[in-house]
């Protein structure tokens, strides 16, 4: 009964609210904010360049955008590609690249918010928390939405989530190498204990480190296998666009499952309003609140528009694919796909991937968890340390253990959270319009923005935060031209 019931609000909550919820509000977004995303979008890359990172132990907007690009890509990238496009068809993929560029305008606003409201954490005044939780008690001054909201995230990504990419990367390293699961259990509980151990700054350089790798190594075998087909690209295109809209009769249900299964995997996949990007965007020490913003909707870019098309040019550029056929998908089809373009080393590599996919993953969940926990304790390191080796146990438990019921009931919850995040950023967008302006009318100034913390007395953010960010910024700059005016 509870896992009828649980099926049932599922479906309800993704089916029915969250699959025309987020596009919509997406769509509303990007039309009141004068298509932010693409105004914004060759600055992510001057951000990233220009964005302050002192030598005191911020966090730069550079790693803030690594952490939460771990987060974004996963075995969804590898696996729920497959199964989308073995449900809808090629023409999925096109409307998987629709919903990836409605959501950059929805991870715009809710990362700008968090930004925004950000405060300082209660052990270390380098580190900064903020997310969904902080933004619905301090704007809507709302604290039970942030105590669900927190809750709600614990549950999904702390423990759930964690503990079942454990058992997915376990059992891929067994199915490839017949390593037994054990194995791959503790040396991956070692490493992720070292790394979050070591709070926020460490987690940071490790995912620093791996997300690039991860992501340009997936990238370039994509290129390869682009490269050994490269005639048949145009086609292909033009064969996405064109089943989007006129699907081939062999995909059960129509257009409708094209585009419910392009929609669907564009949202799991880039987690753009869900709640759980906010909390990563706020810890990086930017001069504004947009300069993040403008990063975090380039992550939903890199997870849907270019790792995601990695997957679905493999598939559809290899012969292992046929319209209307079930029985091979996920991660499945991935392998063996890239087994019919490049050989064996296909099938490895995708093992490969799902490792690094994966536990990139797992570090950004444990944060998003931590920090989360953080709203109720406050810095407290002895509770964090508790929670830590609780989640370490869980990683070692997943590791061996199917918790395919356990992954059901946090759909559940992430759905909820999802339902909470869109409702309080949906009331809370006018402050982010607002911020927008700011934002654009020093660039016409010819300044290099800042966040002008008195322009908005009737926020309820931490201006105190806010004005030791934009003096010190400040000073430095001032520091900069001195320097250099003696130089001259």
């Amino acid at each position: 009964m509870i896992a009828e019931i649980n099926t049932f609000l599922n479906d309800l909550i993704w089916g029915s609210i969250l699959i025309y919820v987020l596009p919509i509000l997406g769509i509303f977004f990007t039309i009141s904010s004068r298509f932010v995303q693409f105004r914004y979008f060759f600055k992510m890359f001057n951000v990233l360049r220009d964005t302050v990172h002192d030598k005191e132990g911020h966090i730069s907007s550079f790693q803030a955008l690594m952490l939460s690009v771990a987060g974004r890509v996963g075995g969804g990238n590898i696996a729920g590609v497959a199964v989308a496009i073995t449900l809808g068809g090629a023409g999925a993929v096109f409307w998987m690249w629709v919903i990836g560029l409605v959501g950059m305008a929805t991870s715009f606003f809710e990362c700008s918010l968090a930004q925004l409201y950000k405060e300082k954490d209660g052990t270390d005044s380098c580190v900064y928390r903020g997310g969904p939780a902080y933004y619905a008690t301090k704007a809507l001054k709302q604290r039970w939405l942030g105590v669900i909201i927190s809750i709600l995230l614990i549950i999904t990504f702390g423990f759930a989530f964690n503990a079942t990419q454990s058992f997915i990367i376990s059992t891929s390293f067994q199915a490839s190498f017949d390593i037994p699961t054990w194995i791959t259990g503790s040396i991956m509980t070692l490493i992720f204990g070292i790394a979050i151990f070591g709070g926020i700054k460490r987690i940071a350089k490790v995912s620093e480190v791996i997300v690039p790798v991860m992501a340009v190594s997936y990238l370039l075998i994509a290129l390869v296998v682009i490269a050994l087909n490269i005639q048949e690209i145009p086609g292909l295109i033009s064969h996405i666009v064109h089943e989007a809209f006129n699907p081939s009769s062999a995909i059960g249900g129509g257009i409708g499952a094209v585009i419910l299964q392009g929609a669907k995997r564009g949202m799991f996949s880039n987690e753009a309003g869900l709640g759980s990007a906010p909390n990563v965007a706020a810890v990086a020490y930017v001069a504004h609140p947009v300069q993040q913003g403008i990063v975090q909707s380039f992550s939903v870019f890199i997870d849907t528009i270019i790792l995601c098309s990695c997957t679905a040019f493999i598939i559809l550029l290899s012969g292992v694919y046929t319209p209307g056929e079930e029985g091979v998908q996920g991660v499945l089809l991935t392998q063996n796909a890239l087994i019919d373009h490049i050989g064996p080393f296909g099938g490895y590599f995708v093992t490969f991937a799902l490792l690094l996919f994966g536990f990139s993953s797992m570090l950004y969940n444990y944060y998003l968890a931590e920090n989360s926990l953080n709203f109720f304790v406050k810095g407290n390191m002895t509770v964090f340390n508790i929670f830590r080796i609780l989640c370490i146990a869980l990683i070692v438990w997943g590791s061996f253990q199917d918790l395919g019921s356990i992954f059901s009931f946090a759909d559940l919850s992430m759905g909820l959270l999802a339902v909470i995040n869109m409702t309080v950023i949906a009331l809370l967008y006018k402050p982010v319009l607002q911020l927008i302006k700011g934002y654009d009318r020093q660039i016409k100034e010819g300044k290099v923005p800042v966040l002008r913390y008195n322009d908005y007395t009737e926020f309820n953010f931490e201006k105190e935060t806010w004005k030791e960010i934009v003096d010190n910024i400040n000073d430095k700059k001032a520091s900069k031209k001195t320097q250099t005016t003696k130089e001259s």
